[in-house]
Formats: structure tokens, C-alpha cells, sequence
């Protein structure tokens, strides 16, 4: 199934990409000639998605003069923090959202297909049946920037797990998700992350993964940002439409 609905989370304050998000929300910073977040709708766009809600907070107004006049893309401001998995489960509860699958991106998140669309394999991927929420991974390998010790293992005779404090994992989550309404129930009151709902899904083996098969940019800092702008103008990664 291909979802028709989007959730790009925008509300962050950006602290690691200081000074630049002290006047500009993170998703509008400019990457390759344009918005980080138009990157992200176009591609939503192309992936037949038709409406879009994004969250706002920090910096809210410059959002909302970026998404006023968008067909199909509706804002869902914040007075307060709602966190991660918070944000889109209110969301739900004021009835944003549909009662079927839909995809839920970061507002940071920047990658470049590799030979199909990525959105597209995460939806043939995706079992609602099976699976609560189908992420993207990334490999920390080939990733365009300094990721750290990882997010996720997957050992090749198990299912995905979390690392422990002292592994170093090969997998890190690239921003992108499907997700089914059925995530949400139960949650506890706003705020809380996703990775507290993902955890549930893992515990019940109901968390399912690919990996991308394209180039992935972790865009943290104002030098990860740099880095990915001087790639993209190399062209090194290709065509990034």
C-alpha cells in the first residue's frame, strides 16, 4: 500500500545546528538551492502523497509563511513541545490523520534514492498486517557525515534490536518511516518520543526495517550541512530529484 498522507515533524528547536537555526527553523535552511522541507514535499509529492501535515514550533511564523499558499499541506503548531511520537499522536487525537497507514519524515531528513524511489520501496515493504511501523535505516559506513555509535543492530539470524551501551551499531534510523494508527494506542500523555513506541513494536516483533540502498546525509551540524552542500554541487551522489 502507498500512503496518501504525510507527517514532516518541524517543530525542533535545531540546538546542534547553531547559530544557523537561531534565525531560521532548521527544515529551512538551504540545501543544493532550496529549503531542506521543499526537498522533502517534492519527494513526498512524487511518492503520490496528497495532503501533508507539518508540526511547528520554534521559529513557527517563518514555517507558516513557507507552507501558506501549499496545496494539500496543513500546519499543526505547538504551543508547547509535544516530542516525537507526542506531536503525531496529537495529530491523531484532533483527527489529522487517517485511520490507515501513513508516512511520518523529520524535517531534517535528506537522502538521494538509489535505483527506485525510497518512499515507494518502504511501502512495498510494508505489511500493516505484520508491522506497526516499517522504518528506513541507513548504514553508518555510507552515511555523509559523523553518525556516532549507530541506532539499531540486525544480525542477520535475529530481528532488529537497540545496541547496547557498548556496541557500535552499523545501522542508524535516516529519518523516514511508514507507520500505522495502530502504533498509537495506548500512548502515554504527550511528550514522548517515538523511539518509546518503536521499542513496543520491537518487544511485540511487530517493527519492520529496510535499508537504503541510496546515499543518506545526517544533517546535524552546521559543518554536516556544509559537507552536504558541497557533495550535491559536486554532483557526486547524482541526480538528487
Amino acid at each position: 500500500m502507498h500512503p496518501d498522507t504525510a507527517v514532516i515533524l518541524c517543530a525542533g528547536l535545531g540546538t546542534r545546528m547553531r547559530p544557523l537555526t537561531l534565525t531560521t527553523p532548521k527544515p529551512l535552511l538551504q540545501l543544493s538551492g532550496q529549503p531542506i522541507l521543499q526537498h522533502t514535499i517534492e519527494r513526498l509529492r512524487a511518492a503520490g502523497v496528497q495532503k501533508i501535515v507539518v508540526n511547528t514550533h520554534h521559529l513557527a511564523d517563518q514555517l507558516n509563511a513557507f507552507l501558506r499558499g501549499i496545496p494539500g499541506v496543513v500546519a499543526a503548531h505547538e504551543a508547547q513541545l509535544l516530542d516525537t511520537g507526542g506531536a503525531v499522536a496529537n495529530m491523531i487525537t484532533h483527527k489529522m490523520l487517517p485511520d490507515s497507514p501513513f508516512y511520518v519524515v523529520n524535517g531534517d531528513s535528506f537522502w538521494v534514492d538509489g535505483p527506485t524511489s525510497t518512499l515507494g520501496r518502504l511501502a512495498a515493504a510494508f505489511n500493516p498486517g505484520r508491522q506497526d511501523a516499517m522504518l528506513l535505516l541507513a548504514r553508518a559506513a555510507g552515511a555523509v557525515a559523523d553518525t556516532g555509535q549507530g541506532d539499531f543492530l540486525w544480525p542477520r539470524d535475529g530481528g532488529l534490536r537497540r545496541r547496547s551501551e557498548r556496541d557500535v551499531a552499523p545501522y542508524l534510523y535516516a529519518g523516514v518511516q511508514i507507520v500505522s494508527p495502530a502504533l498509537f494506542k495506548q500512548t502515554p500523555s504527550p511528550p514522548f518520543s517515538m523511539n518509546l513506541l518503536w521499542d513496543r513494536a520491537m518487544a511485540s516483533e511487530r517493527l519492520g526495517a529496510i535499508v537504503h540502498d541510496g546515499v543518506w546525509f545526517h544533517l546535524s551540524t552546521p559543518d554536516d550541512l556544509e559537507r552536504a552542500d558541497a557533495v550535491l554541487a559536486a554532483r557526486e551522489v547524482g541526480n538528487t530529484t
